[in-house]
């Protein structure tokens, strides 16, 4: 439906000039006002999609799930390091630091596409509850849990931070220290 509102838009326009000015040369009489509506109707075709949402939604979805796409080949790279440290015999550690390190691995992938998740579900919920899609862009940050972060957009654009490409340096709560 992306598609078919950006073939609206594109058909509405090309039409909405293409008339007027087939009218001026004595072509097609009559045709302005065609020319018009046309215009008007790929105004409704943007209207539509951006209040609804639904090319943001598709690159949301595009740009969700080739964070999970990374996020799997990232899993695969260390469980295959952890196949490998193992083949070579235990040169570090026991074989139960061994099995932990594996279900580190394992909880740190889901620990990521568990967050990716929760941070698209948010985002999309807070988009249904403002009663269509955000026009402006609002950069929410994916954790990469050791690798870099990814900056995607609520529309789902990829977006540099506000303040010139600088994260903002935000308080961290600490832990009460003991007495």
């Amino acid at each position: 439906s992306a598609r078919a509102l950006r073939c609206g838009t594109a058909v509405g326009a090309g039409t909405g000039i293409a008339l007027p000015l087939l009218d001026l040369t004595g072509a097609v009489g009559g045709a302005a006002p065609w020319g018009c509506l046309a215009l008007l109707l790929g105004v409704a075709c943007v209207a539509a999609d951006r209040y609804f949402g639904v090319t943001s939604g598709w690159m949301r979805d595009v740009a969700t799930a080739q964070a999970v796409q990374r996020r799997l080949q990232a899993l695969q790279f260390d469980w295959a390091a952890e196949s490998v440290r193992e083949v070579l015999g235990p040169t570090e550690g026991t074989a139960g630091e061994a099995a932990e390190r594996c279900l580190t691995v394992l909880r740190r992938f889901s620990e990521d596409v568990t967050e990716l998740v929760r941070v698209e579900t948010a985002d999309w919920m807070g988009e249904f509850r403002s009663g269509g899609a955000p026009v402006g862009v609002q950069a929410v940050v994916f954790p990469g849990a050791g690798r870099a972060a990814e900056t995607v957009g609520g529309n789902g654009r990829f977006t540099v931070p506000p303040h010139g490409g600088a994260r903002p340096n935000m308080p961290r709560q600490r832990p009460p220290e003991p007495r």
